[in-house]
């Protein structure tokens, strides 16, 4: 998901944040993501230049359903109404399964998260209900006692119970970290009589050596979020952290259970959830959805990436960890409903069931569907450590339909053009794409700026999707091959997210960015 890495720099974590864009920043740089490097100087998907070029050619398009798994979408948003998907075999609103595909009303999508009158929000992390499950089992089991088939789960669950325990500690730490930066705030704003801005952080007299440090820290984070906002952004990391606490001490499937109606650990099951796509925050997947095909040329707020998409709403993602139950079954959803790119942007570092995804993966490589994956936000080396979904699969074979994609900003300069929350792989992420500054569609019929992998994903599905509309013979790999084969590449050497100096070859496979631009042109025969 989305993570504020200015406040994450404070305390210690990576936390959800959805700053506003300002007037101040001007409408030039709206659509930064849409802009060339040779034909702008900005590292952007080349949008803009490869629909001219394609247009010059007199190259036409057919509709390419995009499916994004995520949190949810604003279907009625004025920028996405008329690039919404409408599965034309169900009639709406009847309680009728009129298609027979097992899903009653999926006009537009389906979601894997409600049931009959309630949606699942706040879900505990992976880990912590994989702890769960595995501390229950073992509960009051001695080593001696356990027989010799079941060491192997057993040395699993004590790596899963360390793991767990560190994590909560850190949340925990975390929320003290956020609360003393506001009781911070409120004391500047007791000293100067007013309220907290850059100037009464500046004009502040600290009388710890604690209130120095946040002091100098603030004059960071004033510079990347305005000071009116940073409260709500507080109150939205604390809420955030302590949800994930909160939840990691209740019984996930037993409340899964009563509000969707599923057994969770039956993989069996795949017709459970509802048809509110829009769910209780649909602001990250209308944000998604927003920079993959947002009504080009309309007037309105943004423009996507792709002018010929429909976008199948799949809401499988909640305020948590995934399940990867909901993962592959949105994953078949997909596929078995005419989309052929599907946008990812979400992961987690824990998996109980990866080989029930692993075969929805495979499926959707047998139907030709592409899939474009986020990174993920950690600033962490998945040459290391991976995470889930992966498109390295337990047969040991890799995916050949599958994207993965890091964060880069508009900089132009080495030191801040790669995301410095991005993750990072040479082995093991393709290529970068805008992910920092990102203005795109937001629910209530408004627009917002938010930074991560999940923003480059979208960008990178919006290529892919762009391609596959007017160059309708490739397949899903031939498409992955175009955009590696075409990236824009930077000489000069970048700062790691890891705050090495490297060249770009060494934190990404392809050594560059995705662009639409360079791959049209290849395409037509023109480089």
């Amino acid at each position: 998901m989305t993570k504020n890495f200015i406040l994450g720099a404070f305390i210690g974590l990576t936390l959800v944040s959805f700053a506003q864009k300002s007037e101040a920043e001007g409408p030039e740089n709206l659509n930064w993501y849409l802009k060339d490097p040779k034909a702008n100087g900005v590292y952007g998907t080349g949008a803009t230049k490869a629909y001219e070029m394609l247009t010059a050619a007199g190259k036409k398009s057919t509709t390419v359903i995009v499916a994004v798994i995520d949190s949810g979408v604003e279907t009625d948003h004025p920028d996405l109404k008329d690039v919404i998907w409408i599965n034309e075999d169900e009639i709406p609103n009847n309680g009728i399964d009129d298609d027979n595909n097992g899903y009653i009303d999926d006009v537009n999508g389906w979601s894997f998260l409600g049931g009959p009158t309630e949606d699942i929000n706040q879900e505990a992390l992976e880990l912590a209900r994989m702890y769960r499950t595995e501390s229950a089992y073992f509960k009051g089991k001695k080593v001696e006692d356990i027989p010799s088939a079941e060491l192997a789960r057993y040395a699993t669950y004590e790596k899963i119970k360390i793991a767990f325990e560190k994590e909560m500690a850190e949340k925990e730490s975390s929320v003290l970290n956020i609360r003393m930066l506001s009781d911070y705030m409120q004391r500047v704003e007791k000293q100067a009589g007013i309220a907290f801005s850059k100037e009464t952080n500046e004009a502040f007299t600290p009388e710890t050596e604690i209130d120095k440090r946040i002091q100098n820290r603030m004059k960071s984070i004033l510079e990347m979020i305005p000071a009116a906002q940073l409260t709500t952004e507080i109150e939205g990391a604390l809420k955030s952290i302590q949800g994930a606490i909160d939840a990691s001490k209740l019984d996930a499937d037993s409340i899964r259970k009563s509000i969707v109606g599923d057994d969770p650990t039956d993989l069996s099951n795949k017709i459970y959830g509802c048809n509110r796509y829009e769910g209780p925050d649909a602001f990250h997947g209308t944000h998604v959805s927003g920079i993959i095909a947002a009504s080009r040329n309309n007037g309105l707020g943004i423009d996507g990436v792709a002018d010929d998409v429909r976008i199948m709403v799949l809401r499988a993602v909640p305020d948590g960890d995934e399940r990867d139950k909901d993962v592959a079954n949105a994953i078949i959803y997909a596929v078995d409903n005419g989309a052929k790119v599907i946008n990812m942007s979400f992961g987690k570092y824990w998996t109980p069931n990866k080989d029930y995804v692993d075969a929805a993966i495979e499926y959707a490589r047998s139907k030709d569907v592409l899939l474009v994956h986020a990174a993920g936000n950690d600033a962490k080396n998945k040459d290391v450590e991976d995470s889930y979904p992966t498109r390295k699969l337990n047969n040991k074979t890799v995916a050949p339909n599958w994207i993965e994609v890091g964060a880069s900003s508009s900089s132009k300069s080495g030191k801040s053009i790669i995301a410095e929350f991005s993750n990072f792989g040479s082995t093991t992420v393709d290529f970068f794409a805008p992910g920092v500054d990102i203005y795109s569609t937001i629910p209530d019929y408004n627009y917002g700026n938010a930074s991560g992998t999940s923003m480059a994903c979208p960008a990178t599905a919006g290529v892919a999707a762009l391609i596959r509309s007017y160059f309708p013979e490739l397949s899903a790999s031939e498409v992955r091959e175009v955009l590696m084969a075409t990236t824009a590449n930077y000489k000069k050497t970048v700062i790691a997210p890891n705050g090495q100096k490297v060249k770009m070859k060494d934190i990404c496979i392809t050594g560059g960015f995705v662009n639409a631009a360079n791959a049209v042109a290849y395409l037509l025969g023109q480089k």
